[in-house]
Formats: structure tokens, sequence, C-alpha cells
């Protein structure tokens, strides 16, 4: 199957699911989340896979077993390409538009703590927040889970203390509603953007095992 964009559908799907995130509504639709967003999900990572790897494609369902939230269903269609341990390309399809992103979601606290021996060393550092700062130049946004106050072991006056709170770190570009998530272009477009988060991603390979 060949990717042509995400059809308006698509979108319209996340709108109403919002509004309506019941089984009754999902049976009543998931023909539509199957033509306007699981399968053009799908070409469009198979599309993807000769640069970057295979795909998992997340599944639709939540998982409410703890969670106070009991909606059955994502609001959103999201794709990742691992390129280590909780790290890798993203893309995603929700009510919003299209966003992709890179980076790691979780790490182990050993695995952490060798991330941020290399943030906190003048040269590694520095090459980190340059790779972040190009990425912030384009539009995009630097986001993960964060301490409030400096991690053990770190001055609350690091010149890199920032970087050193993140327990998670990521950097991702919201596409919105522009028209280019409707055409094939979409393709160009997410290799691109992961082409130049591939630099950040080579930074947490290098300096992120434990």
């Amino acid at each position: 199957m060949t990717f042509e964009g995400f059809p308006e559908a698509g979108l319209d799907f996340y709108d109403d699911l919002e509004l309506d995130n019941t089984k009754s509504f999902w049976e009543a639709h998931k023909d539509v989340y199957k033509s306007a967003v699981a399968e053009p999900m799908k070409a469009l990572t198979a599309a993807l896979e000769p640069e970057f790897g295979a795909a998992k494609i997340f599944r639709p369902y939540r998982d409410v077993r703890f969670a106070k939230d009991k909606s059955p269903y994502k609001t959103h269609q999201g794709a990742y390409v691992g390129t280590g341990p909780s790290t890798g390309y993203y893309v995603q399809i929700g009510a919003a538009g299209v966003f992709v992103g890179a980076g790691f979601y979780e790490a182990s606290a050993a695995r952490l703590a060798v991330i941020r021996e290399a943030m906190a060393d003048e040269a590694h550092g520095n090459q980190l927040r340059e790779i972040l700062a190009a990425r912030e130049s384009d539009g995009w946004k630097v986001g993960g889970e964060s301490l409030k106050t400096a991690p053990r072991g770190y001055d609350v006056d690091h010149p890199r203390i920032e970087l050193l709170r993140h327990k998670s770190l990521t950097v991702g570009i919201e596409y919105g509603f522009d028209p280019i998530i409707h055409s094939p272009a979409l393709v160009d477009r997410v290799r691109d953007d992961w082409r130049k988060a591939t630099p950040f991603l080579e930074w947490v390979a290098a300096h992120g095992t434990a």
C-alpha cells in the first residue's frame, strides 16, 4: 500500500473519539479508524522503513488497569522506530494533527546516571546543548520528564542543570493541520525531520550505555 496522506476523516475520527470515548462509538466507527488512521500509518512507516527500520505501531487501546481515567481508547495513533532502550523516532496523528519527534522516554537508574555524567561533562554536555538548540531554532520543542530540583550529586548552579534535571528527554515538532499531512509529501517531510533528529539519537547512543 502506497502512502497517500492521512484523510480528513482521520482527524474527524479523533475529534469525535475525544467526545465519545466508548466501545459503542468505536464499534460503530472502526472501519473509519482502519481506513483513515491504521492503514495510512502502516503505509507511512513502511515508506520510512528502508532508512530507519521497522516501526512498532501502537495498539489503539489504553491500559486502564491502574488508571483513574478508564477511557478505553487512545485519542491518537502513534508509531515508534527504536534505536536503543526506550529510545527512537516517533510519529503520531490525532485530533490536533500530526506530530513527529525523537528521544528517550524512560531510562533505568544506571543508564540515567551515565547520561547525566555525559551531560555534566564540558565537551559532551555542550555538544548536546548545541544539538538541542539547533532543533529549537527550527521550531522544535524540547520535552521530557524533569525534576524540580537538582539530581543527587549535582549542584543547582551547574551550567547545564536544565539538562541534568531530565529523567527523559525528547524533541518534537507539530505539523498540526498543515495540508502536507493529507498528501504523499508527508513521507519526505517526516524523513527529513527524523534525519534532523538523528544527531540527538546518536548522542544518546554514544553516551547512554549503562
